[in-house]
């Protein structure tokens, strides 16, 4: 146990699920620089080569193609993860996929079924493959959910994604509580508005983004590294005792 100690991911693997990009990208380095050796997943090999190529300079990171919301894919990622490093000690699950924004009574069936395969699907198949693992070796581990406020409250134009991220929020609390004796940990991160590509439609579109950052009481929408503290600490050994929360990055969106 080393709750006081400088916060450092040394020794350790993580699995960073989209990881190509963004917030999941950002993760990844966070991991890197904290010591962790780091394997990043999404569904496309050219981005995730790319991605390889300027997180080099942090540390030693492997890329593995994964359609997360297929089993399969999920178990042979691991298999790679393990028959590189020889382990895995965390996971983020990150990889997300939001392709209706409208009203909610209005999202296709087609577009249904896709959310919730990436991120409830993908986020649970990615869990249990990991605490499979951590528990074959019987050591301990930590997952790291990527919810979203969204999935905290009312989420117009986007409510099928906020379904699926409290979805999220409910799958981390059972799983930190079954998997407590396990020496396991599971938390979440529900961050705000964050500036990326997922984000783009909001951010990039001025009435949107400023009619939530005016009701944000930092004034401004974030940055993908801003949300990657929080991740390599939960993953640390300086959050030791902590599980079945949410811990949420929003700039005080939620409180206003």
């Amino acid at each position: 146990m080393s709750g006081t100690s400088q916060i450092s991911l040394a020794d350790k693997v993580i699995v960073v699920t989209g990881g190509s990009r963004g917030i999941g990208e950002a993760i990844a380095r966070g991991c890197l620089e904290a010591g962790a050796k780091v394997v990043i997943a999404s569904r496309k090999q050219p981005d995730l080569d790319a991605a390889v190529a300027r997180l080099a300079d942090a540390g030693e990171v492997a890329a593995i193609a994964c359609h997360t919301g297929k089993e399969a894919d999920v178990a042979a990622l691991f298999d790679q993860a393990i028959a590189r490093f020889g382990r895995v000690d965390g996971l983020v699950n990150n990889a997300a996929t939001n392709p209706h924004f409208g009203p909610m009574i209005d999202c296709p069936a087609a577009a249904i079924d896709k959310t919730f395969e990436v991120n409830v699907k993908g986020y649970f198949f990615c869990a249990r493959a990991l605490i499979g693992h951590a528990r074959q070796r019987g050591g301990a581990g930590a997952i790291v959910n990527i919810a979203s406020i969204m999935g905290q409250r009312a989420a117009p134009m986007q409510g099928v994604y906020g379904m699926t991220k409290a979805a999220v929020i409910s799958m981390t609390q059972t799983l930190a509580f079954e998997q407590g004796s396990s020496g396991i940990r599971v938390n979440a991160i529900a961050p705000g508005l964050i500036e990326t590509k997922f984000a783009s439609a909001i951010v990039a579109n001025p009435s949107l983004r400023d009619h939530i950052v005016k009701r944000t009481p930092l004034g401004r929408h974030a940055q993908p590294v801003e949300v990657a503290g929080t991740a390599v600490f939960l993953l640390s050994d300086a959050a030791s005792f902590i599980t079945g929360t949410t811990v949420v990055v929003d700039g005080g969106a939620t409180v206003s």
